[in-house]
Formats: structure tokens, sequence, C-alpha cells
């Protein structure tokens, strides 16, 4: 049987099509991430550690200038890191706002579909899904994803890449 690619996203909105809210996808990618992110991180700028951590502070760093705090936050996971959701879930303001879909529900489909259609998506840019979620959002026009990140001289979280760094053979090697 055919699933339904909407599951995601009907298991936490029902039918409200204009549901505003942001996706966090979180993928540890093992020891082999480390090593991956950090060539990612040396091409790019972006902190060699944070997209694997997803700490409270790295995210509110994104969400909270786009107005995006005030709205779910649903985290899309391969669930081989607890200790980010329980970072996310130990937070006073991100914990009120936190969804997972539920397990009957998520699936690689469905988990796409709803990080795609987010208003704000964040991801890991040495996961290739994340990599295929980001690529997918600016074909379809939207912005509003972060994979390439790190802390300035000021120590505020910034944006070491744009949207298109994804495409970019020099940053991403192979994944471009």
């Amino acid at each position: 049987p055919v699933r339904d690619m909407c599951s995601g996203f009907k298991a936490l909105f029902g039918d409200n099509k204009n549901a505003i809210y942001s996706v966090i996808h979180s993928r540890s990618l093992e020891e082999a991430g480390k090593t991956l992110l950090g060539k990612v991180a040396k091409n790019s700028g972006c902190d060699p550690e944070a997209a694997l951590h997803m700490t409270p502070d790295y995210v509110k760093s994104i969400l909270e200038p786009l107005g995006l705090l005030d709205y779910p936050i649903v985290l899309i996971t391969d669930g081989q890191d607890f200790a980010v959701v329980q970072r996310l879930l130990n937070d006073p303001e991100i914990a009120p706002k936190l969804r997972l879909v539920s397990e009957e529900a998520t699936w690689i489909g469905g988990d796409f579909t709803v990080a795609v259609m987010a208003n704000a998506f964040i991801g890991n840019p040495a996961s290739s899904f994340s990599g295929f979620i980001a690529k997918s959002r600016l074909a379809l026009g939207f912005g509003q994803s972060y994979l390439f990140r790190a802390k300035n001289e000021n120590g505020e979280w910034v944006n070491t890449c744009g949207d298109t760094c994804i495409y970019d053979k020099r940053i991403m090697g192979p994944m471009s």
C-alpha cells in the first residue's frame, strides 16, 4: 500500500493547512557524523558540532528573531540521540511548544513533507536527509532553512552560508 505523504502533518495539525510551525531535524550520524560535519564546517564556516547537539540556545537563536517561538516546534529525529530531545524538553520556552510526530504517523515520507512545508527548517548539513529537505524547500521557493551557523565574535549565532550553499561542491562535496 502507498503511504500518505501528509501523515505527519495531519497527525500534528489535522486539516489546518495554514498551521504555522518550525521543524528541527536531529540526526546524530554516529561518529561518522562528527567527521562529516567537521569537513562541512571547515569549508562553510559553520560550527563543527552545533547541528549535532541542537541546544536550546542554538534553536532559539533562529526561531526567536522569526517570531516562531510562539508556535509549534516539530522535532523529526532518527532517535539515536535522546539527549537532544531531553535538552529541548528541559527548556522552559521550547518544551511547551515541542511536538513529536506519533510513532504510527512517522516515516520518511511524512517527516519529509512536514519539514518541507514548515515556516522554518533547522537541520544538520552533514545529513543527506536535511540536505534533501533544504534543497526541496529552495526549489519550492521557501527560504528559512538553517543548516550553516556559527557564533560570531560577539558570541551570537549567525548564518555562515546562504541557502544555496547546500549545492556548493566545495562545501558539500559529493552531497551537493
